[in-house]
C-alpha cells in the first residue's frame, strides 16, 4: 500500500541554524537510504518552504510507525519540529477508473 507523507518542519527559536540544519542533514541521509531500500518510493522538499513530501510503500500501519521512529529526527529528540504531519493512503487511479464504470451505472 502506498502512503503519502506531507510534513511541515518548524525551526524552534531556541535552536541554532547549525543544529537545525545538521539534524535535517542527518534526516536526509536516512531518507535517501530508505529510498535506496525501497521503503520510500520518492521524496521531495517543497521549494521555498520547510516542507517534505514522500510516498512510502508499506504493508500495514506497523510498518509506518517503524519507518517514522527509525528516522534521526525522532531518534535525536527533534520530533517536535515536525508539525502538521499528514498521512494519506493512496490507491492506483486505474482502480478508481474501473470502479467508476460501476458507479456511473447508477
Amino acid at each position: 500500500m502506498e502512503v503519502m507523507l506531507w510534513v511541515k518542519i518548524e525551526k524552534p527559536a531556541e535552536t541554532s541554524n547549525k543544529d537545525f540544519f545538521e539534524v535535517w542533514r542527518q534526516e536526509s541521509v536516512a531518507a535517501l537510504e530508505a529510498v535506496k531500500a525501497g521503503v520510500i518510493k520518492n521524496i521531495w522538499k517543497v521549494a521555498g518552504k520547510f516542507e517534505v513530501i514522500a510516498v512510502l510503500d508499506i504493508t500495514e500501519g506497523d510498518d509506518l510507525d517503524a519507518a517514522v521512529h527509525a528516522l534521526p529526527i525522532w531518534k535525536l529528540g527533534y520530533a517536535h519540529i515536525a508539525k502538521d504531519i499528514t498521512w494519506t493512503i493512496l490507491r492506483p487511479y486505474a482502480n478508481w477508473a474501473e470502479q467508476l464504470k460501476e458507479l456511473s451505472k447508477g
